[in-house]
């Protein structure tokens, strides 16, 4: 299994606050009003417990909430990929309305496969933690 984690990312609010937010994925719907994200993703859809969206050259993905660990941690499994892929978000609140996040991804990729996809998720593994942290920040802070 090869591991990409994300840089931490701050959310201006308690770990309680957040962890409500990302522990039912139908609050992720702000993420389709950013544009940045819509460049990227094609044919959002949400619920509770699931995600689904369109990636130009690798189709339709998605990813379903397989565990919460109350204010500590979501974890999720990917669908529609042809290899192992997990990833979970962690939470730890540092301060009153400061709580750090990050986001690691699991994948058991084939070696070649691995090669070429490798920078992409690293890349990858940030955007997705800017975006949310910033779709985060603007919902709880106005």
């Amino acid at each position: 299994m090869t591991t990409y984690e994300s840089d931490i990312k701050t959310i201006s609010s308690g770990e309680e606050v957040v962890f409500g937010l990302i522990s039912d994925l139908n609050n992720l719907q702000m993420l389709k009003d950013d544009g940045r994200v819509q460049e990227k993703l094609k044919d959002l859809t949400f619920d509770a417990d699931s995600c689904s969206f369109t990636v130009d050259m690798l189709g339709n993905i998605g990813f379903r909430i397989i565990d919460r660990e109350p204010f500590k941690t979501v974890k999720m499994e990917v669908f529609n990929v042809p290899m192992q892929m997990n990833f979970w978000i962690q939470l730890k609140q540092v301060a009153d309305n400061d709580t750090k996040m990050k986001l690691t991804l699991k994948a058991d990729f084939p070696t070649m496969i691995k090669m070429m996809v490798d920078s992409k998720l690293k890349e990858g593994i940030n955007t997705i933690a800017g975006y949310l942290a910033d779709g985060l920040n603007k919902k709880l802070n106005g």
